[in-house]
């Protein structure tokens, strides 16, 4: 594990494979952590060998989870950003599965020198309305932040399967609430157009009986759609093999 302080008693944290350059970093969705879904991935004969640092976004897994910060995309993305630069890497590649996607996908708009291409994994790229019972960010975005603090929570954490509350139970409750209630209002522009606008390499992973919809624009503004067989929305575990694959093959470099 280590870590790198980006303001005063507050720090990003991650675990790190050394390899060779450049550098791949993983983000985790809402409620994740980046080495319990991408570690085993990460060893695939077919990605191995490169420097992976698979990273917990502020408020997940074993980063820090300050109450007072807003947990806004932008935010998660400008954190993200300190920390590449005190860590020295530059022009990475990121891959980012749901909420990480989105998040990446601001990196790259705010932050470009940080950014040599995307990997996307079934990610979330546009706006939706919160509704109570939901599952995912919907859901927990329906509650309000005093009701989630005090009972939603508890109730989320039930509901949801155990792989996923595996990692859910160590977010930050105020940072898990209030990054679900950005990323389903999402950006503006939203992560969508963000996306179309890029002039980077861009992959977008989905799952092969749920192809994204406006797939035909994405393509034309050049992301590479790849679909992964025999996985839902946890594409690198449910199907390794096949992702390896995909992140592999795919034109990244620039």
């Amino acid at each position: 594990m280590r870590a790198v302080e980006i303001r005063p008693g507050v720090r990003i944290r991650w675990v790190e494979v050394p390899g060779a350059t450049p550098a791949r970093v993983y983000l985790h969705g809402l409620g994740a952590s980046s080495a319990p879904y991408y570690a085993e991935a990460v060893a695939h004969p077919l990605l191995a060998g490169r420097r992976s640092l698979m990273v917990d976004l502020l408020g997940f897994g074993i980063s820090d989870r300050p109450s007072g910060f807003a947990y806004s995309l932008e935010g998660h993305a400008d954190a993200l950003a300190v920390s590449l630069a005190k860590i020295g890497l530059r022009r990475s590649e990121i891959i980012g599965h749901s909420m990480g996607g989105a998040v990446a996908i601001v990196l790259a708009a705010r932050h470009p020198e940080m950014v040599r291409s995307l990997v996307l994994v079934d990610p979330t790229i546009d706006p939706t309305t919160p509704s109570l019972g939901a599952p995912g960010s919907r859901g927990i975005a329906a509650y309000s932040e005093a009701d989630f603090l005090s009972h939603g929570f508890d109730r989320v954490l039930r509901d949801v399967g155990p792989h996923w509350a595996a990692t859910m139970r160590m977010a930050g409750r105020e940072a898990l609430h209030r990054s679900a209630v950005d990323l389903v209002r999402g950006t503006s522009p939203t992560m969508r157009k963000l996306l179309l606008e890029l002039e980077i390499p861009r992959v977008y992973l989905y799952p092969e009986d749920a192809p994204p919809s406006g797939g035909r624009e994405l393509a034309g503004a050049g992301v590479q759609l790849v679909s992964v067989p025999n996985t839902g929305h946890n594409i690198m575990i449910d199907n390794v093999d096949g992702f390896a694959r995909a992140v592999a093959q795919q034109r990244l470099s620039v």
